[in-house]
């Protein structure tokens, strides 16, 4: 017998997006401010460029946030922050959940935390990996989690967070067998890193689609920042290229699509 399980995507500019799944509802990475530039470090600036297409009252309640990490302003803005005091949740790094304190809960790697869905199952959130620019800068950029989301009668959910590793996905891939893939790409370069890309590329996020061997795969962080070097022009051409048109689910910010999975 084949059933069917559904989860939703809200895109709202950035990396912020509203997951709903299993009767609950997620939110990736808040960011509200308006347009404007932060200053970073020394010749570093970070413009955001357009605003979130939804205000937190206009969102709602939230069972948690999934937060991939809190020192970039492009995942966490100042309106952002202020938003974490009214959710009950925000599973995160170790390193932020220090600096943020209040509802923050850190999550090991490769841990899990169970989160209580109506009708009294659980929606399992398992950290996992993510390097946020090549291989040794780690100490440069901290620490950043991707989530896998898993759970009965629900398609099993890979959230990169701001992740540039292949490798890391292919490990990712040799745990889970996953659905949906919301990839954090838009090519992403600052002073920080010189010519390195912090998140991944277009070609790299289409590659990842065929690692992951992910039924559907929603690209989020490719738009409303200034530093995102590829946008919803180059992941359509970078999919075309691959193959694997018909597992992209392109959203803009305001867009919505309902994903349907097939499960045994």
């Amino acid at each position: 017998m084949t059933n069917a399980s559904q989860i939703s995507v809200h895109a709202l500019g950035g990396p912020t997006a509203i997951l709903e799944i299993g009767g609950l509802r997620l939110l990736t990475d808040p960011t509200f401010d308006a347009p404007r530039e932060y200053v970073a470090g020394p010749g570093r600036v970070l413009v955001k460029t357009a605003p979130t297409a939804l205000t937190p009252a206009e969102i709602g309640p939230v069972d948690a946030v999934l937060l991939s990490h809190d020192q970039h302003k492009d995942n966490l803005d100042v309106g952002g922050r202020d938003y974490l005091g009214q959710v009950p949740l925000v599973l995160t790094t170790a390193s932020a959940a220090d600096r943020l304190g209040g509802a923050s809960r850190a999550v090991p790697l490769w841990e899990h935390v169970d989160l209580s869905r109506p009708g009294g199952s659980a929606l399992r959130v398992t950290r996992v990996p993510a390097l946020h620019g090549p291989e040794g800068s780690e100490p440069v950029v901290g620490e950043v989690a991707g989530f896998v989301l898993s759970g009965p009668g629900t398609p099993t959910v890979y959230v990169s967070g701001d992740n540039a590793s292949l490798d890391l996905v292919a490990l990712i891939a040799g745990r889970f067998a996953v659905d949906v893939a919301v990839l954090f790409a838009g090519a992403a370069r600052t002073a920080l890193l010189g010519d390195a890309y912090l998140t991944l590329t277009s070609a790299q996020a289409a590659e990842a689609a065929r690692i992951l061997g992910a039924s559907h795969v929603v690209p989020l962080h490719f738009d409303s920042w200034g530093h995102f070097t590829e946008g919803a022009d180059a992941l359509t051409k970078a999919f075309a290229q691959a193959g694997l048109t018909e597992r992209l689910t392109l959203l803009h910010p305001g867009g919505r699509a309902t994903l349907t999975v097939a499960t045994a």
